[in-house]
Parts: C-alpha cells; structure tokens; sequence
C-alpha cells in the first residue's frame, strides 16, 4: 500500500496594495478578506489581518493581493457593501465571513468562492468551504480515543442551550455506537442536582452507609478493618458508564467537572474527555480533575504560531486566526497548481493536506481534519 502524500500548504507575502486593477489578472492572485475592522469586535478583525501578515512575510510574492474589508459582524448591510466592492476589484476568492449565521448571505454569491473559518458546517456548498475545527472532527477523534482505551460505555454531556439543536443533529449524522447522551442545565445550582441523578449518587451514598452499619457493632480485627477502608469512601458502587464527552467550555466545562468529582465518580475507571480547548491554560486549576483529553489542532505549531505573533505584535492573536492563517496558505497552494481559482472543485484535492492546524482532507463532500489527543497534566499539555 502507497505511503499517503502529505501536501505542504505554501504561504505568501501580505501586501496591502491600492492599485487592484491589474490587467494581468491570470498573473494576478486577488484574496478579500472579510472581517470586523471597526466596532465592538474590532480587536478580532484585527487580529485575522495581523495573522495573515505574519503568515505572508514567509514568502515574497507580489503576485498576490489581499483586499481587505470592513463586513461588521453579522451586519448584513456591510456585508453585502464588502462583498460588492471585492467583487469590482477583481476578487474571485474570500477568506469569511466568520461565522455560520452569515453564510445564508453569501450563497448568491456563486460566482465567488468563501473559506471560513467558521465549525458549524464542515460541508462543501456550492461556494463555502468551512476549515473550522468540527464537531464532527472532534467526536470522531474522541470516540477512537475511547475505543483504543477499551471503553464501552460513553455518555456524551451538553448544555440546554441555543446549540442543543445543533448538537443533537451531529451525533445523531454520526450514528456512533455504544453511545447515551445526558442534557443538563447551564446553572450550576440546578446542575449538580442532574450530575447527582446521572451517577445514582443518593443510591451509592445509601449503599456505603449500609454496608458501614454491618462493621459498626463487629470488633474483630477483619471487620475493623473493613470498616476503616469503608470510612474512606464517599460512596460505595460503581457508576453505569465507563467515559465521558463533555461539550462545553469555561467555567461551565468547569462546574460540570466540579459535580462529577462531587458524585465520587471514580477517575481511575471513567475516562474524562471534552472538545477543544484552543489549549486553555486556566484547565491547569481546576485541582479536582487528575486527568483530562481531548483533540485539538497541532500544539507546536499553535505555540509556535502564538510565540511568533506575540514577538511581532506584542500580543496574543484570536485562535481561529490560526485558521485565516492556513486558509491563505491553502488557496495560494490551489490558485498555483490549478492556474485559476473558479469554484469550490479547485479544492478538492485527493491527497491530504497539512497546514499549521494540521492534517485535513476533503471527502465525501466534507472537511474531515485529523485531530490529535491531548491530556492536561501537571500544568502541561502532553500530545497522548
């Protein structure tokens, strides 16, 4: 069997550039970039233009243009006034918008191309392909994780809230096996009382104090004994599943780790797992968790990425950023090999490629990203 070929993304020089009337178009890489630059989330648009700086400064090629343009967020009329004005100068290609909400916006765009980095959707439309780290990527990175740690018996944890929906509609298209799922409250008040009923935590305290009662009035040394190792305990009993997926993050990934602790579940045999966490150093705090995985994109190249842009800019970048970052590298790879850029099948390339997020492919009409596994110990990120 032939050794899978890797595709190195290539990057290129950033140039802001007025003069975009080229009449040598065919020489010419045009590249719209739609971001918030003004408003309350000016410090991302900003963000996205600096990483595309730092990314093009690589390579030199002045062939290619970037035309940046103010598109708000989720502000319909500067969207369209963005698109209509990269649209006269010549762009074929956009990187945006940002997020899924705007997307049924720039469908009647067909004769334009988007690469957002927006996770919604993995799907290739008829003009959007979205690089955002998945779902879908997530789940299935998790749930081969779980499986080679020969665990059986995996509930997978989200919130009620405006993305239940969503997440409901994901795992069911993954038909994943061996799986329940367990909704909870986003409150932490009414969320430890759900944890407790998940884990049979009453039933569990009741059968540790039952089995106390049958030492207490005993005073042989076997039962003394037996009864100082039952006074170590919280509980006594197993619970009904052996891993866990927790899709949440922040202080709500926190309280739900919090509870889980609380409930006695045991760390040495239920596998704690969540989604990605752009490696959020503040999980290095939450003393009550020993051990906790999940996938993400590459962790050298996202530090390295962070340490280069925090000694350029003197502050740290948005990290989907990094996203903008590889989708640059990614048409500038395809506008070389293909001569052109028309439409969403000049991406739709047959090896995989590898850009600073890491390893993804187009197949089956989707993004499809190759996550690694990582575990938070001892204040550090360990690729497992």
């Amino acid at each position: 069997m032939k050794c899978k070929i890797f595709l190195t993304i290539f990057y290129i020089l950033f140039v802001f550039n007025s003069n975009l009337f080229s009449s040598e178009n065919n020489k010419t890489l045009k590249v719209g970039l739609l971001a918030p630059l003004s408003g309350p989330y000016s410090e991302t648009g900003n963000s996205l233009l600096y990483s595309l700086q730092l990314a093009l400064e690589e390579i030199n090629d002045k062939n290619v243009i970037i035309v940046p343009r103010d598109s708000g967020l989720n502000n319909s009329e500067k969207l369209k006034s963005a698109v209509d004005e990269m649209k006269l100068a010549g762009v074929k290609i956009i990187i945006g918008p940002t997020t899924h909400e705007e997307f049924n916006q720039i469908k009647r765009y067909n004769d334009l191309v988007f690469i957002s980095p927006s996770n919604i959707d993995p799907k290739l439309s008829n003009n959007i392909i979205s690089i955002g780290v998945s779902l879908e990527s997530q789940l299935i990175a998790l749930t081969n994780f779980i499986k080679k740690q020969k665990k059986t018996k995996t509930i997978i944890m989200y919130p009620k809230n405006e993305y239940l929906e969503l997440i409901e509609n994901k795992i069911q298209s993954l038909n994943l096996k061996n799986i329940k799922t367990f909704t909870y409250s986003p409150n932490p008040e009414i969320l430890t009382g759900e944890i407790e009923t998940l884990t049979n935590y009453a039933q569990r305290k009741k059968n540790l104090e039952l089995r106390k009662k049958m030492f207490e009035d005993k005073e042989d040394e076997q039962s003394i004994k037996e009864l100082d190792r039952l006074e170590q305990l919280y509980t006594l009993g197993r619970v009904n599943f052996d891993s866990v997926i927790i899709i949440d993050f922040g202080n709500n990934l926190k309280s739900v780790l919090t509870s889980l602790v609380y409930t006695d579940v045991n760390q040495n045999n239920v596998l704690f797992t969540t989604i990605n966490q752009w490696f959020d150093e503040s999980i290095f705090y939450e003393n009550t968790i020993k051990n906790l995985y999940y996938p993400s994109v590459n962790y050298k190249e996202f530090k390295k990425y962070n340490n280069k842009y925090f000694k350029k800019f003197k502050s740290y970048p948005n990290e989907i950023t990094i996203l903008t970052y590889d989708a640059l590298g990614l048409i500038y790879y395809a506008w070389k090999k293909n001569g052109k850029i028309n439409s969403v099948n000049d991406f739709l390339f047959k090896n995989k490629i590898k850009g600073k997020i890491g390893t993804f492919s187009f197949k089956n009409g989707k993004v499809n990203q190759e996550l690694n596994i990582y575990k938070a110990e001892n204040n550090k990120f360990i690729k497992f």
